[in-house]
């Protein structure tokens, strides 16, 4: 079943039933999918409006981008459910490790707008680097599990490091947005 073709209610009575899969990682995907969109939106509201009219161009090459992440969450939605049914443990890694990668990239998007978007969304973008930062703590713990299952010391050793670095990233960024959002709307 591809889930991104189903209603939401679906998806949602499935994760919460005594079913094998929809998951975690499929539930992280659909967070980061979230975060995304609200990315898409956020520009969508901004595109055409004159006091941002100098940030156009750079607005639509980030909406692309945007849109296309969120239709990489969807398909990892997807994908996460596949990788745990094939009992393959690399392939179960490979999905959320796919997703902490990603998330990164969405969050990287997300730091130049605060200043050229529609200010009356700007609580929007501090959600979606929320969800994007919920999306990469939980593709860690299941990149995490599978490693263990695995156990292959250098390849733990490798992605351990990449997404240390990546941790350290998710939780700057994350956090840097929640501060600069607060500052405009609290004062």
């Amino acid at each position: 079943m591809e889930y991104k073709t189903q209603s939401l209610t679906k998806y949602l009575n499935d994760l919460s039933a005594k079913l094998p899969a929809p998951g975690g990682g499929s539930a992280a995907a659909m967070n980061a999918a979230m975060g995304a969109s609200l990315l898409s939106m956020v520009i969508n509201f901004t595109l055409g409006k004159p006091k941002y009219s100098k940030y156009e161009k750079e607005l639509k090459t980030i909406l692309k981008k945007s849109d296309k992440l969120k239709d990489d969450f969807l398909n990892l939605v997807d994908l996460d459910i596949l990788a745990y049914k094939s009992k393959d443990s690399r392939k179960a890694m490979d999905v959320p490790l796919m997703l902490a990668r990603f998330c990164c990239e969405g969050l990287k998007m997300l730091a130049p707008l605060i200043k050229k978007t529609n200010v009356n969304l700007i609580s929007d973008m501090a959600i979606a680097a929320i969800f994007l930062e919920s999306a990469f703590c939980s593709a860690r713990l299941n990149v995490d599990i599978n490693l263990k299952i695995l156990n292959d010391k250098k390849l733990t050793g490798v992605i351990n490091k990449e997404l240390g670095l990546k941790a350290k990233f998710v939780k700057q960024a994350r956090a840097k947005m929640e501060e600069k959002v607060g500052k405009v709307i609290r004062g």
